[in-house]
């Protein structure tokens, strides 16, 4: 066997690969062997009909497609290891056959690869600088979240309704006094101040007590789902039966504890430090994303479609698992907006594109610019995951996958390359959002 690589279009590259008479006519009897038993032929027993005489029936090509992709599965993983310093595969190829015959075969093998990216200007650019910060304000907002979520529920007595109460109603709408369509309910649970009805309808019952009934009048919303509706005034006859209040646990020493802290200002202070461990990692996320996107403008590379399809897949993905988690099913999702899965993936092709675009400017600069990481950095960083996790770091390296080490090694290379495009760039503190 023998192999020639050349540059192909749009960032791929052919491999013709071409095998000697021998190799193709080991290839044809294994393929014989593996597939004789699926054919009978009069005169001999299923699985023993000689190899010449199925050709005779079948014709003379009956094995080369099995032959062909034994070859191929034999050889072309081994070419790609020979090869990897010079090209790096992104996508299966796209087969063909150049030359068949007894005597010899040429395999091609079109195979898309990460493309070359050229990079103009990258230091020396006016780029935005995101810094946020934390305020008293932000801290109270995350306890009273946390008071909310949990909070006790228990009936109100001898109050009327009020905003993020529960309330239990009955209510009939009609529209030109008539009832409609889904307008009327029984032992009905809102939260008033939810948005859950047309605008105003919430608004009016704040205020009610158990047992009144009162009539809402409401007009539905110009694009409101239902034609027959849009724009139309309409009345709500509204029976209140419960109100269900929510009772925030107190802001005390026992909750404090409760939530792992030693008195309510430990807590405060454990929340606050959280915070800002968000909004320095938020602040550091958005500075690197306006840095590549202004080198990216400076950038151009021939990205081939399996790049793209792959980076429009894992956003598919991760679509998929935030659906799952508000407890919808991608299919039901899709079927609602009425397009296929493949439809609706080309959505997120622009930002595939981007995206792909952005790695590889990482990718080169981080070549270009010798970037590296030491062992020394690497352990650095293995000893403050295995104290997160309360290990002893050369105990949790052991059970460390290599593909771990990889990634901590990547990620450290690419802070620094960032902590050098910042530094060696005009940054400008960006205005607040």
């Amino acid at each position: 066997m023998n192999y020639t690589v050349t540059p192909a279009e749009k960032s791929t590259v052919r491999i013709a690969i071409t095998f000697t008479p021998e190799e193709w006519a080991a290839a044809n009897d294994k393929a014989y062997l593996e597939n004789r038993k699926k054919f009978v032929v009069n005169g001999f027993r299923k699985g023993k009909v000689p190899k010449h005489v199925l050709e005779l029936y079948y014709g003379k090509g009956l094995f080369y497609e099995d032959a062909l992709n034994d070859l191929f599965a034999e050889h072309y993983p081994a070419i790609l290891e020979k090869e990897k310093e010079a090209f790096t595969p992104v996508g299966d190829p796209a087969l063909s056959v150049e030359e068949i015959s007894e005597e010899k075969v040429t395999l091609v093998a079109v195979t898309p690869v990460k493309p070359d990216v050229t990079i103009g200007k990258y230091t020396g650019i006016k780029i935005e600088k995101f810094e946020y910060t934390v305020t008293d304000a932000d801290v109270d907002k995350d306890i009273d979240a946390t008071r909310e979520r949990l909070a006790e529920s228990r009936e109100a007595q001898d109050r009327p309704a009020q905003l993020k109460d529960t309330v239990t109603i009955d209510f009939v709408g009609k529209t030109d006094g008539k009832e409609f369509e889904g307008g009327s309910a029984q032992g009905f649970d809102l939260t008033l101040g939810s948005g859950q009805f047309i605008p105003g309808f919430e608004d009016q019952v704040v205020g009610m007590n158990v047992g009144e009934t009162k009539d809402v009048n409401v007009t539905f919303p110009e694009d409101y789902q239902a034609e027959d509706l849009k724009g139309k005034p309409a009345v709500f006859t509204v029976t209140l039966h419960k109100i269900t209040e929510k009772v925030l646990p107190a802001l005390d020493e026992e909750f404090a504890k409760k939530m792992g802290s030693d008195s309510v200002d430990a807590y405060r202070a454990k929340v606050r430090e959280r915070l800002e461990k968000s909004a320095a990692s938020r602040s550091r996320n958005e500075t690197e994303n306006a840095i590549i996107t202004e080198i990216a403008k400076g950038a151009t590379a021939e990205i081939p479609d399996a790049m793209v399809e792959k980076q429009e897949e894992y956003s598919m993905q991760r679509m998929e698992y935030s659906l799952m988690y508000q407890g919808i099913r991608l299919d039901d999702y899709l079927k609602y907006v009425g397009q296929t899965r493949d439809e609706y993936k080309k959505n997120f092709e622009e930002e595939a594109r981007r995206t792909v675009l952005h790695q590889l400017i990482v990718e080169k600069l981080i070549k270009e610019l010798n970037i590296g990481a030491s062992e020394e950095e690497i352990a650095e960083k293995v000893a403050e995951q295995a104290a997160s996790v309360g290990k002893e770091p050369e105990e949790y390296r052991k059970t460390m996958d290599p593909r771990q080490l990889e990634y901590i090694e990547g990620d450290i290379k690419v802070t620094k390359l960032f902590d050098y495009l910042e530094a060696n760039n005009e940054m400008v503190k960006a205005e607040a959002k």
